[in-house]
């Protein structure tokens, strides 16, 4: 119906047209030379008007001419750019299909329709990743890299790859390098929390952590790692205040205050620690340099005094009373200790060591030091630094665990009675298995 309207309008539109010319009155003369020329009015203009339309369309004739290798090529370029975007459609279901062979076939097409686009280069890095050739990957993400506007696809491509070799120092190179390509991403923050813990760089995964990090087992490793005196002691003071009970914290910031002259001040944060969580390390450096063994024996009882009920303390005092020959007192530190139920294979080799002592080579002290031998073989096992994460035993603290890879999660205890807590993880994501790394490890 709108377009009867529309073809009348146009009608009565000529029709009016053609009305007021031919009602146009007079005439028109012309003389050319000896040649003269009288028309009317009416068909001048008409003529005038059929002139106009002829030139129009002669001069829109030259400029299609004059566009027309143009227009070829735009409609070639159309037509390569929709068999392009097809060919990448192909691709795309190939992968998700897991056909690895296709997607190849198809990314390559579209490669050579479409050029070496953003698009084109990711998705020939994933055919090929798919595919097991990880040259043809390497290269798309390369090439990715040498573009701005998609350098960060191309980085984040290599890290992976580099990852998944667990080239950590390569990994975290190429993580600062995306970092400068595309500065904030939270992604981006993750993982390099995730590679520094993983290639042990501490003070670049402390500073990358989060909230709910373990940022004391961070800064004490960042700490044995510091080679300057006053960075480390700012460190160890940090890991110190922020747990306390962290034994190798504790130690870090010891040792620090040592180094500097202040041994009271080291000894007072070793005996805080014990008070919080006894440890055999913070032994060691409270009685390092005595010789001595009746002071030995009585630098025990201070360093214990805040917390003698422990099963470590009771240890201690027995293993110092019995280097210092004070058998009686061993013993009754013992018995206090199996009464409030310790029964560590070291007690009772200790106990051993006791009935050798008191009994000499008697057949009443070998008897007594073959009982205690039988209870050793069947007692509990003796504590040591087990992962909260994968219950893993550990020789030695490091800042990570050497089984699963979680930060933080070593505890002293044994693997049957340590208390599963929940994994702090820097920045979250997946952790994979590392290696023990050397600094910041403690014996």
């Amino acid at each position: 119906m709108l377009r009867v309207l529309l073809v009348l309008v146009v009608v009565a539109i000529v029709l009016a047209c053609a009305w007021f010319l031919a009602g146009l009155p007079g005439a028109i003369t012309a003389t050319i030379g000896h040649t003269t020329f009288q028309a009317a009015t009416s068909v001048v203009a008409l003529g005038l008007l059929i002139a106009f339309l002829v030139l129009y369309a002669l001069f829109r004739l030259l400029g299609a001419l004059w566009r027309l290798p143009r227009t070829v090529s735009a409609r070639r370029a159309l037509g390569r750019r929709r068999a392009g975007d097809a060919a990448t459609t192909r691709a795309l279901v190939a992968l998700a299909a897991g056909e690895a062979a296709a997607a190849r076939r198809e990314t390559a097409r579209a490669r050579r329709l479409l050029g070496d686009t953003p698009q084109t280069l990711l998705l020939a890095a994933e055919a090929g990743r798919g595919g097991g050739r990880d040259d043809e990957a390497t290269g798309a993400f390369q090439a990715l890299t040498a573009r701005p506007d998609a350098a960060f696809l191309g980085y984040r491509g290599l890290l992976r790859q580099a990852m998944e070799r667990r080239d950590w120092a390569e990994a975290a190179a190429l993580a600062r390098q995306a970092e400068a390509a595309h500065p904030g991403a939270v992604w981006l923050r993750s993982e390099r929390a995730q590679l520094a813990i993983r290639a042990g760089n501490w003070s670049d995964a402390l500073a990358l952590a989060d909230a709910d990090a373990p940022k004391a087992a961070l800064a004490a490793a960042a700490a044995d790692a510091e080679p300057d005196p006053a960075r480390a002691l700012k460190l160890a003071k940090q890991a110190f205040a922020d747990d306390p009970s962290l034994t190798p914290a504790a130690l870090a910031y010891a040792r620090r205050l040592r180094e500097s002259g202040s041994e009271k001040r080291a000894q007072a944060v070793v005996r805080q620690a014990w008070t919080l969580a006894p440890n055999p390390a913070l032994a060691a450096f409270a009685l390092e340099g005595i010789d001595d063994k009746l002071a030995r024996a009585k630098a025990a009882q201070r360093l214990t005094a805040g917390n003698t009920e422990a099963a470590e303390s009771r240890f201690l005092l027995v293993s110092t009373a019995l280097e210092a020959g004070l058998t009686g007192e061993a013993r009754r530190q013992a018995e206090a200790a199996r009464a409030a139920g310790m029964n560590q294979r070291r007690l009772w080799l200790l106990l051993a060591e006791i009935e050798e002592a008191e009994g000499g080579d008697t057949e009443a002290g070998r008897r007594a030091q073959r009982d205690a031998l039988r209870q050793a073989a069947a007692a509990d096992p003796d504590p040591g630094w087990v992962c909260g994460a994968c219950h893993a035993p550990a020789a030695a603290w490091v800042p990570a665990c050497p089984v699963c890879g979680a930060a933080g999660t070593l505890r002293w205890g044994s693997a049957m009675g340590l208390v599963e807590r929940p994994v702090p993880r820097v920045g979250g994501g997946t952790l994979v298995p590392i290696e023990p790394n050397g600094p910041g490890e403690l014996v």
